[in-house]
């Protein structure tokens, strides 16, 4: 069983990832930390807390991590990144808050301990921005040769969703993705490049609605507000890209992509600012210590979400 960690900017896809997670059952969420992006982190942590007791899991702890890039003061929610996701992150559906609080301990400790306790079983997966594990990374350097990485962000082979080299986790802080890219951690990137190859129809909402859950109800709500909001901004999709869901299901089984060998680097100055291309000065250099994912089992992968995330619809309180 895979223990994983999802790094969560808490937003729609995040919340579905969580189910994903929690609906696998060769898989175990083994905690939740916080960062910023699709909301303010403290919002992110708030609606951590709340799905995972929607969905029947309080066990799950949740972590605050850092709340702004490392070379920034603070953070403002994009006015596009609202309309997407909601004011409150979550499609503007309510939910009730959670019943336990946030812990104590700063997520970049937790994300330290974890990777010592747990080894090679444990994947982290952050699907927001990477500066919680940059931050670790700093803290620890003996991360890179403990720490498996499993990170939704970046765009090698199609144009980024930010501008048309910068993909959206990136742009949040490009300095943070560099030093990841660069620490030498073994990393898989699952980018645009395949999470827009794995979209979610209207379809997937009728099957939900036939579950009689409250859980059920509100990811219905959520679902449906960021679908129609790929309705009108990428209607070409035909749906909304299930961006973190895929990360999460690649952390637990890695054969649902296809992936390039590459050592990778973000770029970090000038025009082309947050694009994720390989390192020219590593180029042949062994071993190579991000995959890029380039093709992915679309068809598998949906099956597998619809039957994981029903399943952890169906079992909430």
């Amino acid at each position: 069983m895979k223990k994983i960690i999802l790094d969560l900017d808490t937003g729609i896809d995040d919340a579905l990832a969580i189910a994903y997670v929690l609906g696998s059952p060769d898989a175990e969420l083994v905690g939740i930390t916080g960062t910023y992006g699709n909301v303010l982190l403290e919002q992110g942590v708030r609606n951590s807390l709340a799905l995972t007791e929607l969905l029947g899991h309080p066990e799950v702890p949740v972590f605050a991590g850092l709340p702004h890039a490392m070379g920034r003061d603070g953070f403002a929610v994009s006015e596009s990144t609202a309309l997407i996701h909601g004011a409150n992150g979550i499609g503007n559906v309510v939910i009730p808050d959670a019943e336990r609080p946030v812990q104590d301990q700063p997520a970049v400790d937790f994300i330290i301990e974890a990777a010592h306790r747990y080894g090679d079983e444990l994947a982290y997966v952050p699907t927001g921005a990477p500066t919680n594990l940059a931050a670790a990374l700093r803290r620890d350097p003996s991360l890179k040769d403990r720490l498996h990485v499993v990170l939704m962000g970046g765009a090698l082979t199609v144009p980024g969703n930010v501008n048309a080299w910068t993909e959206a986790n990136i742009d949040q802080d490009p300095e943070a993705a560099n030093e990841v890219f660069r620490s030498g951690v073994d990393a898989t990137m699952v980018g645009l490049d395949v999470t827009h190859q794995t979209v979610l129809t209207r379809r997937a909402l009728d099957e939900w609605r036939q579950i009689d859950t409250p859980a059920a109800r509100a990811y219905v709500a959520m679902v449906g507000h960021y679908i129609g909001a790929y309705e009108k901004n990428a209607p070409y999709l035909g749906g909304c890209g299930l961006h973190d869901p895929l990360a999460a299901a690649v952390a637990i089984d890695p054969t649902l992509v296809g992936c390039l060998p590459i050592n990778m680097k973000v770029e970090c100055e000038g025009p082309t600012r947050g694009r994720t291309i390989g390192d020219e000065r590593l180029i042949n250099v062994a071993p190579k210590t991000t995959r890029v994912a380039l093709t992915v089992d679309a068809p598998r992968f949906l099956r597998e979400f619809m039957q994981r995330v029903g399943a952890a619809l169906a079992t909430a309180r």
